[in-house]
């Protein structure tokens, strides 16, 4: 994966205010490579951690990380073959049980993953999913609320990165349990929008095995120069594809052994 740069510092921090402004305002934009044909995979990495820095700065909290595009059902839904990540803030968090407004996001879709927590810090650049399950202090069920902030839910490789891999909201709920309990590799889960199934797969839809998809995460993080701390929340990527949701829409996916959210 080359993380080679062509776009300047000002056209960076343009992107940046551009990415901002979408999210904090809702709007879709036109993805960020009609504007600059020549962007790059490290240009779209350089901008996500440009807002990164930026909100730090304000005084918001980053408690990991999350993998992206790492299952068939998403590779196929956006025409992306590339795995990605983006960074998770304490404030995206919702507590299961509690209503997620969509008014303040602009095409709300929902995706269930298996979240790992760490204890012990990983490192690149050949992490393997063993290191991961190592590290592991427990995993809990998750939903991610993602937003691409781009018309029409398009968007190419190097526009998503930007848009932080298109992260919005997330909530935990079932049990936490110890990596060593259950067998993460084929861990069945029900994706219901009230009431009614909207997909079933197995865990085993992400690379493999869930651990997978946060080796590559880690594996990414070396090539941008970092590592991922103990006590780091990370989702592992969707099992399922992205299902869009509406006002009042309720949402639960079940996992087996682990429970609901």
């Amino acid at each position: 994966m080359s993380m080679t740069r062509t776009l300047s510092e000002h056209d960076i921090e343009h992107l940046t205010d551009r990415i901002e402004a979408a999210q904090l305002g809702a709007k879709a934009i036109s993805k960020l490579t009609d504007d600059y044909p020549g962007m790059t995979l490290g240009d779209g990495y350089t901008v996500q951690l440009a807002l990164l820095k930026r909100w730090l700065a304000k005084g918001r909290r980053q408690v990991g990380w999350k993998a992206g595009l790492t299952s068939k059902a998403k590779m196929d839904q956006m025409g992306v073959r590339v795995p990605t990540i983006g960074f998770l803030l304490a404030d995206m968090f919702r507590a299961e049980g509690t209503s997620v407004t969509t008014q303040d996001l602009v095409h709300p879709r929902v995706e269930c993953e298996i979240a790992f927590v760490t204890n012990t810090p990983l490192s690149g650049p050949n992490c393997t999913a063993d290191a991961v399950m190592a590290a592991t202090d427990f995993v809990v069920p998750a939903i991610e609320i993602i937003d691409s902030r781009f018309s029409g839910f398009k968007f190419d490789l190097q526009s998503v990165v930007a848009d932080n891999s298109s992260s919005a909201r997330y909530a935990t709920g079932g049990r936490a349990r110890l990596p060593k309990d259950v067998d993460l590799s084929c861990l069945g889960v029900v994706l219901e929008k009230n009431g009614e199934p909207l997909a079933m797969a197995a865990s085993a839809a992400v690379m493999g095995h869930p651990a997978e998809g946060v080796a590559m995460l880690v594996n990414v993080l070396h090539e941008l120069g970092m590592d991922l701390p103990a006590g780091s929340f990370v989702m592992s990527g969707a099992i399922t594809e992205a299902f869009a949701v509406q006002p009042g829409d309720f949402i639960c996916a079940r996992f087996q052994e682990l429970g609901s959210t």
